[in-house]
């Protein structure tokens, strides 16, 4: 009966530790994905254009991805996204990135990702909690900037805009054949339960309080480009 209890006890103690590593975990990626998204959006000249992440429906950032292999190309990392409500931007939700491509290659990289979902249809793959990327129109390397070039299609079918950085490059990403999921560890440590997409991305879930940085920087980078582009439709 002791070793039953002892076993038991045990087992408590290593849930509780990988829970609090769990949410370490979150707390830095959070974090991290706020430098992310305050160093793409704000570089002069060479950052995501005003215009175009005044358009984005979701915002979805995943730092270090790592990419790279032999003979066959490989992808993986984890992130978080949110997307605009009627009243403002929802709270995080926590995805992974996993995929491959067939191709001579050889070699690993870490690169930071930006993906900005474009329209309704974008959208709606985000919230189904799992998708692949493949085909045309489903994703495409932003264009990089102060502002879109008036000669790009980035308005037109494009649901998802990549965005990538490393070694201070900034570059679109071609994701195609990766799986954009819900990663529900993380999503349990934060909300308590397996919370969907689509409850969370839609404001119906309240943002927890490790997240305030990160929302303040999605607000922040938001807020930059309607400023920016205010202000520059004055002085035409």
């Amino acid at each position: 009966m002791k070793k039953i209890i002892m076993f038991l006890f045990m087992g408590v103690l290593a849930n509780l530790a990988w829970a609090g590593e769990q949410k370490k975990d979150v707390t830095d990626r959070l974090r991290t994905a706020s430098e992310v998204l305050n160093h793409m959006t704000s570089a002069p000249d060479k950052g995501i254009p005003e215009e175009v992440l005044d358009s984005a429906k979701c915002i979805a950032v995943v730092p270090h991805l790592i990419k790279g292999g032999f003979i066959f190309g490989g992808k993986h990392g984890r992130g978080v996204a949110t997307c605009r409500t009627e009243y403002g931007w929802s709270a995080p939700a926590f995805i992974s990135v996993g995929g491959g491509s067939a191709g001579l290659q050889i070699g690993i990289e870490g690169v930071d990702l930006v993906m900005l979902i474009m329209n309704d249809r974008g959208m709606q793959q985000l919230l189904s909690s799992k998708f692949q990327i493949s085909g045309e129109g489903s994703a495409a390397a932003g264009p990089v900037g102060r502002h879109a070039s008036a000669g790009t299609d980035w308005k037109m079918d494009t649901e998802i805009l990549t965005y990538s950085h490393s070694k201070g490059v900034f570059a679109g990403l071609t994701l195609e054949g990766a799986v954009v999921q819900q990663d529900s560890d993380s999503t349990i440590s934060v909300y308590g339960r397996d919370a969907s997409f689509k409850s969370v991305l839609q404001g119906r879930v309240s943002a927890p309080q490790i997240a305030g940085q990160f929302m303040r920087a999605v607000r922040q980078a938001a807020n930059h480009a309607r400023v920016e582009e205010s202000r520059e439709g004055h002085t035409r």
